[in-house]
């Protein structure tokens, strides 16, 4: 259903608003370059701080400057099944492909409260469902067995894996099948990630670097592995820098750098150091967009 390279969209600030033009501008950027799936208002595009109409506008302006070239994927998560119910059926108004929906954060529920909380959202939400499996900002881990669960329902398609784990993705396929859709949610290791049954990413750098990403993906569907590793080993450096800071500091900075948008970002986020600089500057210059 989705594969390839999908970028998770920043979202672009200017003086603390929105910065609506330059988000559309960059929207069709990357489908220029050839990024295969669009993820507005996820982590990278800091969702937690976005109001609710923001929320809502950032996911409409995504699907009007998409304008069906490529699937939208809004991001719906909430810790409250309530407000993710909100968000999604939102985004299907707006015109959204499918949704992606993070594991509730902060709250801890157990794997039925898991499994109810995504079904209950199904239930309401007519729309194809993204599990966003993220233990390191949400504490709670999916277990393959309650995504099993949840595979059995119509509209649940797919995971998008930041575990980090690498035995995952080929544990889920043999125990859900080879249809359900399976995305890294880790730049760094999404060829290894496609090597164990995932068919794409929901990728950070590919906000600066889509071409490559996107090219590094094609090469893999084509089996030319030998270019798949060229743009691999050439996106290395820049995965470790759009991490050296607390995301999506980093890719912002890099952003502005290809005068995309500004670096802003919202407290409880700061913009990126000067050390912090210094490596995504580095970092551009590897991967060769910058000169």
């Amino acid at each position: 259903m989705f594969s390839g390279s999908l970028v998770a969209l920043l979202t672009p600030f200017r003086n603390g608003k929105l910065d609506e033009r330059a988000f559309q501008d960059l929207v069709d950027w990357q489908i220029r370059e050839g990024t295969n799936g669009l993820i507005p208002c996820g982590t990278t595009g800091e969702s937690p701080t976005l109001s609710h109409e923001e929320h809502d506008r950032v996911v409409a302006l995504c699907v009007e400057a998409a304008a069906g070239r490529v699937p939208v994927i809004a991001g719906a998560g909430s810790n409250s099944t309530a407000e993710a119910i909100r968000l999604g059926l939102a985004a299907k108004k707006a015109g959204a492909n499918a949704l992606l929906v993070v594991t509730p954060y902060y709250n801890k529920p157990s794997q039925e409260g898991l499994y109810r909380h995504y079904a209950a959202i199904h239930d309401q939400v007519d729309l194809p469902i993204v599990i966003y499996n993220i233990p390191p900002r949400s504490v709670i881990d999916m277990s393959v067995e309650t995504m099993a669960r949840l595979a059995k329902l119509k509209n649940i398609v797919g995971v998008k894996d930041a575990t980090a784990d690498l035995a995952r993705p080929l544990r889920t396929r043999t125990v859900i099948g080879p249809d359900f859709c399976q995305l890294s949610g880790e730049d760094a290791t999404a060829t290894a990630f496609l090597a164990q049954g995932g068919v794409g990413c929901i990728s950070v750098t590919a906000n600066v670097a889509p071409k490559l990403c996107a090219e590094m993906h094609a090469a893999w569907q084509k089996g030319d592995l030998a270019t798949m590793a060229k743009a691999r080993d050439r996106l290395m450096p820049l995965h470790h820098a759009m991490f050296v800071e607390t995301s999506p500091a980093p890719v912002k900075y890099a952003a502005s750098l290809l005068n995309k948008c500004t670096d802003e970002v919202r407290l409880p986020l700061v913009a990126c150091s000067p050390a912090g600089r210094e490596t995504v500057d580095a970092a551009m210059r590897s991967a060769g967009l910058l000169n």
